[in-house]
């Protein structure tokens, strides 16, 4: 038996202290993308290279039970202003691993061994997957195109990010 497509209603983070809603081309791809696999825009921000405020604004939206799924792009690279990562890393409850290690496997296709400076990554907080992406257009394409337009899609098999969305948070009810 076929199964349905069950919408997710995605929340966009960009992180940069130069771009606005104007040339947000990271973000704009993420929610072109997005809206054209049938999910919802839930909600779209730009956030500055700060550690703690990038963690206030996931913490934000990781609350917001209107949200299941939170993209960065943005913020992931090695310079001094690179604080994406750890700020995420300060929300997660559980990081999923080898989504870095599969977005380097679909980067390396693409640019070769310049793919060992992203630092993307991935985990799971308060029930909300959380997925931050590096800032170029090109590398939201590939994160999208390669990895979670499948793992949000329920009908993906052998297993997919959504249909075990509804246990994510199973140890926050248990007596």
């Amino acid at each position: 038996m076929e199964r349905a497509f069950l919408p997710c209603r995605i929340a966009v983070l960009t992180v940069s202290d130069t771009r606005t809603p104007g040339d947000d081309r990271s973000g704009d791809t993420l929610v072109e993308r997005l809206e054209g696999a049938g999910h919802v825009l839930a909600d779209r921000a730009i956030c500055p290279d700060d550690r703690v405020a990038i963690g206030e604004h996931l913490t934000r939206w990781i609350e917001q039970p209107g949200i299941d799924v939170v993209i960065s792009t943005g913020g992931t690279g090695l310079t001094g202003r690179d604080v994406t990562v750890e700020a995420h890393r300060d929300v997660y409850d559980k990081e999923i691993d080898a989504f870095g290690t599969v977005f380097t496997i679909v980067s390396m296709k693409k640019i070769g061994t310049s793919a060992v400076q992203s630092r993307a990554c991935a985990g799971v907080a308060g029930g909300t997957y959380l997925f931050a992406l590096p800032g170029s257009p090109s590398a939201c394409r590939d994160a999208w195109d390669e990895i979670l337009v499948h793992q949000l899609d329920f009908r993906h098999k052998p297993c997919n990010f959504v249909e075990i969305m509804p246990r994510l948070d199973e140890h926050l009810r248990r007596k």
